[in-house]
């Protein structure tokens, strides 16, 4: 999904959230982009800034923004975006992918748990469900706020504000931390109307 919507190398690119083992940014340098990843944990090396995207020096006209399941949990979602949209050269583009936490209901909070291994986060959120004694959507929201999670539907407001959409899909999310379970089989679920999306792919450039 991101690969296609990047403006053709050498083109520069920022990834906000990189995550410790650098995110996209070393397979865009191997294609001849300008990456730059942005991140509290980020690796050793000249592509990398270890420190929140907000206090960032970020290169001037952007061509291009990745903030892959990253924007949920930044301190203010008006500030990470006004300075994405001020970054931006007059064609960038800005790709987003992030996790509709909401639309997690209970049918398809359990067939998470049914294909959950034991050491990761969707097992913990079954494990603190059971000992909230909560419905499920209520533990949910209250697990969301307490943590600082920000709801897609701000984020999409955010976004909206400043970037003209091209697009906005809705896909499989979990199956990269079930156990056995492909995104096939979960895009199958979803097709079936077993279990909701979990997925926005979300770009747009500048308005």
């Amino acid at each position: 999904m991101i690969e296609r919507h990047l403006p053709p190398p050498p083109a520069t690119i920022v990834e906000l959230g990189c995550g410790r083992f650098g995110g996209f940014v070393p397979r865009l340098r191997q294609h001849g982009y300008e990456p730059l990843g942005i991140d509290p944990s980020a690796p050793d090396g000249e592509e990398y800034r270890r420190l929140q995207f907000e206090q960032s020096d970020l290169p001037p006209h952007l061509d291009g923004l990745i903030a892959c399941t990253s924007l949920h949990h930044v301190a203010d979602p008006t500030e990470v975006m006004v300075k994405m949209a001020g970054s931006m050269g007059p064609a960038g583009v800005a790709i987003i992918v992030e996790w509709d936490w909401e639309s997690m209901d209970d049918a398809t909070a359990r067939w998470c748990f049914e294909r959950a291994p034991n050491d990761g986060w969707i097992q913990r959120r079954h494990e603190g469900w059971n000992a909230s004694a909560q419905p499920w959507d209520s533990y949910l929201r209250t697990w969301a706020s307490e943590h600082g999670i920000h709801s897609v539907h701000r984020l999409l407001g955010e976004l909206d504000e400043r970037f003209e959409r091209v697009s906005c899909d809705r896909g499989p999310f979990f199956f990269a931390d079930l156990d056995g379970t492909t995104e096939a089989e979960e895009l199958e679920a979803i097709d079936s109307g077993a279990i909701q999306p979990g997925r926005i792919d979300y770009v747009g450039r500048l308005a």
